[in-house]
This record gives C-alpha cells, structure tokens and sequence, in this order.
C-alpha cells in the first residue's frame, strides 16, 4: 500500500470510503510527519486530538452508511481562521495566547464535511509579507533546497508559508490559504503544488483576521487540481454573516473537471513579459502555451494597460485598509495589553501597539494612516480606487476576446531567507503577477509546471473570468497533466 501520507485529498476520502484503510490510521499516519518535521516551524499550534477525534468520527459513520464528503481528510488551517478553543494568532504577539469562542465560517463547513484538523499553520504576521518571515512565531522554511546549495533555508512564499510548506512536507494533504495580493498562488508556486484564490466572495470572510477587507478571500491549497476542486467546494457559499459574500449556488467543480480546452481562448498578456526576468521564468511561460495549444485551446495575445500601477495601487490601498482593520488591536478588549506603571489611555494604547505589532505590520500600518490622512487622501487613496477601476475593466475587456490568461505565477522561484528583508520594495516585486487578478477580484489559480536550473519549483498561474472557477481549474488540469510535475522535495527536516 501507499504510504498514507502520500495520498491527495482524493485518495484518501476515496480509500477511506473503499475501506482500503481506516481514518485513525491516516490521521495517525500525519501526526506522526507533523510531530516529526518541526524544524520546518510550519505549524504555530498542533492539535493531534482534533485530527483523531475526527478521524474516529469518519470511521463511525462509515460504519453507519452515513459518510460526509471529506471523512477520513485532516488537513492543516492557516492560523488567520478563527478555530472554537484552539488559539488563532495570526502569528502576532498582539493576539499570542488569544482563544476565540467562536469558528470561522470556512473552518467550520470543512469540519462539518468531516475534514480533522493537524493544526494551526504558521503565516506572515497579520499575512502581510511574502517569504514567512514577518511571523512573530519565527520563520517557516520550505521543504526545497537547491541543487549544490548546501544547507541555505529557502523562503516557502507568504503569506501562506506554512501551509505550502506543509502540504510539500507531506505533513498535511491540504490547507486553507488566504489571499489578499497573491499569499496563496506564490507560495504555491514556491514549493511546487497547486492553490487557487476563488472569485472575491465565493468564500466567506467571517472569522478570518482581516487585513484588507475588499481583497482578502479564503482558498485552498493541495497537491494538484483534482484535490482544490474538491476542497473549494467544502468551503465555498454564501454566509449572511459576510456582507461581502455571494449569494450564489456552489458548483460541483470537481464533476465538472476536463482537460480538454477546445473551443476555448486563452490570453496571453504582453504587459508580463518583464524585461530582465529570469529566463527559466520565460522558458516555461511558453512552454505552458504550448501545453494549452495541445490541450484544444487558440492563444490570442492580449494587452492590460494598467498592469504597471497594479502593484502602487495595491500597496496603497492594503496598507489603508489594513490601518483601518488594525485599530481595534488596542489593549482594550482581548489580546495583549501593556499597562506601563502610571500610565494612562493613550500610554497603554502606544505600549501595546508598539510591542505586539511587528516591523512589517507597523510599516504598513504607517503607510495606510498616511494615504488616509487629510490632505493624502485623494492623492493617494482615492486615485489608487480609481487605478483599480481601470484594471478591473482591463481585465472586463481582455475576456471579450479570451476566455482564460495564462501567465507566470511569481517572476522567479523561491529565494533565500534573508535575501530580501532588508529591502521591502524587493520584496513587494514578488507580488507583481498576483495582485492585478486580487485587485480586480477575479479567481486565479498557481499550478506547478517546471523546475528552474537550481532544481526548484515554478508555477503558471491562470486566471479567469468572475464566479468561472470551472475555467481556472479545467485549464489548471490541462498544465497538470501535460506538465508531468511529480518533483517533490527531499526529506531533509
């Protein structure tokens, strides 16, 4: 048999149900790999127990006939979702120790579809980063080493480092990701598997630490397609409790899955043919149109003019919402609270913030409550709204004549950790290909495709058309398959 913990989502819930194996089994099976792999510093919490409790669970309703669409499934939970009794972090001192009463509406739809939870998984503090190095919790590093690198740690993306980092470990099958400029498609990419950030909506954000309200969406990140499918559609729907949640059916994604693209245009932006970048980026670019072209599909060449303020416009318009969202982090009500002796108010507000905020998290902080003040607002502010309006009919138009784009994930493969901390516009340029789809609101999706001459992971990123998440994932499938990506890292931790 298989060793367990090289099953996909699908192999299990299949196998489970087959009787091929028990559940305790499978959860048992990755405790063990978790419990094993810390020097990965993946996860901030391990919670074992959940992991069995459901595990016994899955195994008691298939002996009943009564088997839920994920028994038999852990997974791991990025530690921004709110999880009854288990501390939500966040990865900040601000909320260390902080235990809600309370479940996020996507954690608890994957728990009533009979998923156990591994974990609460380490992130960019508040997600904001993007090499999971902000987290108060120390940094994650991914599974992957380069070839003749020696022992250099690399960065496993951010801000859902560790989930990628996890589910390349084999210490989960999947996990739940957020994205807000590209936290779930570049670590996917970083580490070699798939993840997919849904149509702004599609998932619901209550429950879910904020950071920047009009972009942040829940997604799932696994092994390949098949597996996001299956997970989108547990964690998917409509929550009257989110204002900005869609009130629309879910689809069966995974039914729906095909490879075959005939009929279907795929655009190819000329905007993200960046000069200087890294060849092997460009090498397998084409090499997934090609893929595309034998999957059926015609590649039309599009133009998104406003591509080059995509990256001004966000990191103005995140820092903004992300000082609004912030403020209630005060010392008031719950998380940490500084009381320096005889101090008053505002001492305590300063103290706290000051000590439970990190540097990246204060950066942008700053950034935001300047952008917002008096006399910067609609000189910042408001023309970066206005920037984001002339994206998202970029994007409007370009699907007039295509119906999915193809382009890279992220401009290079994983880089050290260290390399780029020092230089926070360096590490912004990461997001450069995620946050015009996030921007605009529209699902995209990380698939592995090749690996560079350093023997790391390089994703395509596909993104598509608001609510055709069926498109992104039938295009994602058809790079699958052609691709052939089966790298793994070597076990090393």
């Amino acid at each position: 048999m298989t060793e367990l913990t090289n099953l996909t989502v699908a192999e299990i819930r299949d196998g489970h149900r087959a009787g091929d194996f028990s559940a305790v089994e499978v959860a048992e099976a990755f405790n063990a790999n978790v419990a094993g792999a810390k020097a990965l510093n993946a996860f901030i919490v391990e919670t074992p127990e959940h992991a069995i409790a459901a595990a016994k669970t899955a195994d008691a309703d298939r002996a009943a006939g009564t088997l839920k669409p994920l028994s038999g499934v852990p997974i791991g939970m990025k530690d921004l979702f709110a999880t009854n009794g288990v501390q939500t972090t966040a990865a900040s001192h601000m909320l260390e120790g902080f235990v809600p009463r309370y479940e996020s509406t996507v954690s608890q739809k994957l728990w009533d579809a009979g998923c156990g939870m591994l974990g609460k998984l380490n992130l960019d503090q508040f997600a904001m980063g993007s090499s999971n190095e902000t987290s108060y919790f120390g940094n994650v590093i991914s599974p992957w080493k380069r070839k003749d690198g020696g022992n250099a740690a690399l960065a496993p993306g951010g801000s859902s480092g560790g989930s990628s980092s996890a589910i390349a470990a084999r210490l989960c099958p999947a996990a739940t990701g957020t994205d807000t400029g590209g936290s779930i498609r570049q670590p996917a990419a970083f580490v070699g598997i798939s993840g997919i950030k849904p149509t702004y909506g599609r998932c619901s954000r209550w429950g879910i630490v904020a950071f920047a309200s009009s972009l942040d969406q829940a997604g799932p990140m696994a092994r390949d397609v098949k597996d996001c499918a299956i997970m989108l559609e547990n964690m998917a729907g409509f929550d009257p409790k989110d204002a900005t949640s869609l009130n629309l059916p879910v689809p069966n994604w995974e039914a729906a899955l095909s490879s075959d693209l005939k009929g279907k245009k795929v655009g190819i932006p000329k905007e993200y043919r960046l000069e200087g970048i890294d060849p092997d980026i460009d090498a397998m670019w084409d090499a997934g149109i090609a893929m595309l072209k034998d999957a059926g599909a015609e590649v039309v060449d599009i133009s998104l003019p406003h591509t080059k303020y995509a990256l001004p416009a966000y990191y103005i318009i995140a820092p903004a919402e992300a000082s609004s969202n912030l403020a209630r982090y005060d010392g008031v009500r719950y998380g940490l609270r500084d009381l320096p002796e005889k101090a008053g108010l505002q001492d305590m507000y300063a103290a706290t913030r000051a000590d439970g905020f990190g540097p990246e998290v204060k950066r942008r902080i700053m950034i935001g409550t300047y952008v917002l003040s008096a006399g910067f607002y609609d000189a910042y502010y408001t023309q970066a709204q206005k920037v984001r309006t002339l994206i998202a009919r970029d994007f409007e138009q370009a699907f007039g004549v295509c119906d999915v784009i193809l382009a890279p994930t992220a401009p290079s493969a994983a880089f050290g950790l260290g390399e780029k901390t020092a230089d926070p516009l360096a590490m912004y340029l990461n997001d450069v290909f995620a946050v015009p789809a996030s921007l605009a609101g529209l699902p995209a999706m990380s698939v592995p495709a090749a690996l560079n001459r350093e023997g790391l992971p390089l994703g395509l990123q596909i993104i598509g058309k608001a609510f055709d998440e069926q498109g992104v994932l039938n295009a994602g499938l058809a790079i699958e398959e052609r691709a052939g990506f089966n790298a793994r890292a070597e076990k090393w931790w």
